[in-house]
């Protein structure tokens, strides 16, 4: 796996996204080496804890906006969707390419019989946001910084970023990110219950694996239990079904005039027009 790397310490699982050149960005091949990875140390026995983070101060900016603009990867796309390698314009597919991996991860995490948590060093963007937030427990270093930042180009939010949020937050807060888009800092979202800890940035990898050693060395059966079980209390069992709506409301946002001018805007450094459409 060139941009996903698996380590272990003892019965702790280390999932490191390592594309730093592209802001820790998701195309389609690391999106599905992701949820290899994801797969391999949820289901492990062995591994009784997993940290998710990710490399050279940037957790994760959510889909490589610059592979989507380029087209994607024809073959990729016509794996998942025949007819889709003969849809004229439109990014909708080529979300659609990556976020199937993505989605498939974040099911991952939700039923994985162990925590999951997420080491928020740097930025979480978009979908890196909603990656984060997917997680049973987010640590974050007093550099992170929390993002909605799907508005910028028009799109509708995923990578369970809609579903999350309110049970979170609120639905009030919940609105109030996704309209207004502050940039949150590890404080901030510490404050309105984002994360649960902030942690020094010297050391900071150090203070996580820490942590998630400490609940690698508990009763993990009875996480497992307790974890399902507070799910079930706040209708995370719904996910999965949400994941699919928000597959499709963001697909179909992607092939907007407004994701189109959005995109172009991104890559230009200025404001993006939007027409409402």
């Amino acid at each position: 796996m060139r941009h996903i790397r698996v380590e272990r310490d003892g019965a702790v699982g280390v999932l490191s996204i390592d594309r730093r050149e592209r802001f820790n960005s998701l195309d389609v091949e690391t999106a599905q080496d992701l949820r290899k990875a994801g797969l391999q140390l949820a289901r492990d026995e062995q591994v009784r804890a997993v940290v998710l983070r990710g490399e050279g101060g940037v957790f994760c900016s959510g889909a490589d906006l610059k592979y989507i603009k380029a087209g994607g990867d024809r073959e990729a796309l016509g794996y998942l969707s025949p007819a889709a390698r003969e849809v004229p314009g439109g990014y909708g597919e080529v979300f659609k390419q990556i976020l199937e991996y993505i989605h498939a991860t974040i099911s991952e995490i939700n039923r994985a019989p162990k925590p999951f948590l997420a080491a928020v060093d740097g930025p979480a963007a978009a979908g890196g946001f909603g990656l984060a937030m997917s997680c049973d427990l987010v640590f974050a270093s007093e550099r992170a910084s929390f993002e909605w930042a799907y508005g910028k180009t028009a799109l509708t939010g995923a990578e369970s970023s809609t579903f999350f949020l309110p049970r979170l937050i609120g639905l009030r807060r919940a609105m109030g990110l996704m309209l207004l888009n502050p940039r949150l800092d590890a404080v901030s979202a510490l404050e309105i219950g984002l994360v649960n800890a902030v942690l020094p940035t010297a050391g900071f990898d150090a203070e996580v694996l820490s942590v998630a050693r400490r609940l690698a060395e508990g009763p993990t059966g009875s996480y497992a239990v307790a974890k399902g079980l507070l799910h079930l209390a706040a209708g995370v069992d719904r996910l999965d079904h949400h994941l699919d709506q928000e597959l499709v409301s963001l697909a179909r946002s992607a092939d907007s005039a407004d994701f189109a001018a959005g995109i172009e805007a991104f890559f230009a450094k200025r404001p993006a027009r939007f027409g409402g459409r």
